[in-house]
């Protein structure tokens, strides 16, 4: 749990960074197979795996109660199938020799039962559910001023209307998120020695 501020931090800039590494592939008309097909989704998954301690901290952090680890395995839910989505398709970039190539790989694991409800409809769209749900909760807590969930609402609104618009979106996540990394961050801190003998 030492570094959950980071990991809190790494989910919005290495979505970000997938945008923008996003927009630069589809400049020149070819976006994956390719170094930046698979280097922009290797890193937002990296950003998703990182953000699982920082969920951990998080539910730490607030009073226990159903409300509590509602939102907590919300946003987990999110986070997972988000994970296999993007992990999906890194291994299609991987083994196919162009587009078609990678959306039949993606198609037939999408074609499964139950897996395009699961993992492309219904789950992805729930980490933003259970980061604004969080976010409340903290605003509630004293911890987050009001602009927090509302920047997490507008994040998750921009990815709605274009994923050109990831970018901003991670930007607007990285805002909101912020001051809730440097509390956790704090809050994990080892007490200083002999803290307790002055308490």
């Amino acid at each position: 749990m030492k570094f959950a501020g980071a990991g809190l931090l790494a989910l919005p800039l290495c979505f970000a960074a997938y945008g923008a590494v996003r927009l630069v592939g589809r400049s020149d008309g070819h976006y994956g197979p390719g170094l930046d097909w698979t280097s922009g989704h290797v890193v937002n998954l990296v950003g998703l795996l990182l953000f699982v301690p920082a969920l951990v901290a998080l539910r730490r952090a607030l009073p226990p109660g159903r409300g509590r680890d509602a939102a907590v395995a919300v946003t987990f839910v999110g986070v997972v199938t988000s994970a296999v989505q993007f992990a999906v398709d890194v291994v299609a970039g991987l083994v196919a020799v162009d587009k078609a190539g990678m959306n039949e790989v993606t198609g037939r694991f999408a074609d499964l039962p139950g897996v395009r409800p699961v993992f492309y409809v219904v789950g992805p769209p729930l980490l933003y559910v259970g980061l604004l749900a969080l976010t409340i909760m903290f605003v509630r807590a004293g911890v987050l001023a009001w602009w927090s969930p509302a920047l997490v609402l507008v994040g998750a609104g921009l990815t709605v209307v274009s994923l050109d618009l990831v970018p901003v979106a991670g930007a607007c996540l990285l805002v909101a998120l912020a001051p809730l990394a440097r509390r956790l961050t704090e809050w994990l801190a080892p007490a200083p020695r002999g803290a307790h003998a002055r308490a």
